[in-house]
């Protein structure tokens, strides 16, 4: 599965999952955005994941699962475990790795394994990254990966378009792989341990708070590291609780695909922050709102306002509702990936998630 398979899917309701192995990780990144690191075992129950992607039916499945972290291949038995799982279903798998293994001579048997059941993987790289896994080991072990025949892919991340290393890096990378790496590039957040110091995210939508900014981030249920599942993937709602009530989906201990899919697609307030946004649904019914909230701030408050949950009902309810939702997901995802990465993403460097692939541009001479 290629990168820009995976990028262009993101905006369509329920296409994907994504799902947190573990908050542990050998890695202390300064600009963590899950605050992930060696001393924390924070994860939900591998039987209850083993369940909820066993639940997973051939006629009601994402059509992709991402495996995150923390570094998911701690457990690499657990990863291959549930991409075969998810695989006899129809699903495809991508996990994404801090590549803490590369520091060693050779990529482990056990990673190899977890590899060659996944359907792509991605490796992060940044400046943070590099000060403990060096870059040429992080290339000679995307090559290996490569080799046992799943796709691969690089996460690159900076603080800006205007970043240095950001430049440094991709030139690096055309001259590593000869353009036949495809990279998304994204900038640090302030989340996790970059709360502190990383600028704040670009406003979504521009200027004006009450046109209709559509969220693609609240397309894809995210299983969080205490199991609930949630709509949204902003890393406060993940980590903060409780949860308010329209971005709970449910808890995979209880809940399998099915009840979350439905609940995430039936929902109408879901569907308005799909369609519309959430300062558009909220304009008018939030008159104690600070001026500065922000786009996810207000989403976040939404089950609070009547008004603005009346409204989701009116316009969002039904199969006009439903038709409507599916009409925004498709439309954006006819915009292609290099648009969502333009938008959520670092803008200059969009186009590279659909550049080739290791041993793709050859296949097609």
């Amino acid at each position: 599965m290629r990168l820009a398979e995976i990028i262009g899917l993101r905006p369509e309701p329920a296409a994907g999952v994504l799902v947190t192995l573990t908050r542990r990780c050998p890695l202390s990144c300064a600009h963590c955005s899950t605050g992930s690191g060696p001393d924390t075992d924070e994860r939900p129950a591998p039987g209850d994941l083993r369940r909820f992607v066993a639940s997973f039916t051939p006629r009601d499945r994402p059509d992709v699962m991402m495996l995150t972290g923390g570094e998911p291949l701690l457990m690499p038995g657990l990863v291959r475990e549930l991409a075969l799982s998810a695989k006899e279903k129809g699903t495809r798998t991508a996990v994404l790795s801090g590549m803490f293994f590369a520091r060693a001579r050779s990529v482990p048997r056990a990673v190899l394994r977890a590899a060659e059941a996944v359907d792509h993987f991605s490796a992060s790289l940044d400046l943070h990254h590099e000060r403990e896994v060096p870059r040429a080991a992080v290339f000679a072990a995307l090559r290996a990966l490569s080799a046992t025949g799943t796709r691969v892919s690089l996460h690159l991340t900076g603080t800006g378009p205007d970043d240095p290393y950001l430049a440094e890096a991709t030139a690096a990378v055309e001259h590593e792989f000869g353009g036949t790496l495809p990279v998304l590039v994204n900038e640090i957040r302030a989340f996790g341990r970059a709360a502190t110091w990383a600028r704040p995210a670009r406003a979504v939508g521009g200027d004006d708070a009450a046109a209709p900014a559509p969220c693609a981030m609240a397309a894809w249920p995210v299983v969080a590291f205490d199991g609930t599942v949630l709509a949204c993937c902003n890393q406060h709602t993940v980590d903060r609780r409780p949860v308010p009530p329209h971005l709970r989906l449910g808890h995979i201990a209880e809940d399998g695909w099915g009840t979350v899919r439905a609940r995430a697609l039936d929902s109408p307030l879901l569907r308005a922050v799909r369609t519309v946004g959430p300062l558009h649904l909220g304009t008018g019914h939030a008159p104690d709102a600070p001026p500065d909230a922000s786009y996810c701030d207000a989403c976040r408050r939404l089950s609070a306002l009547p008004g603005a949950v009346a409204a989701a009902e009116r316009t969002a309810s039904g199969a006009a509702g439903a038709l409507l939702d599916l009409t925004v997901g498709r439309t954006r995802r006819a915009h292609g990936p290099t648009a969502l990465v333009r938008a959520h993403g670092c803008a200059p460097y969009a186009a590279w998630v659909e550049r080739p692939e290791p041993g793709e541009a050859e296949a097609l001479r």
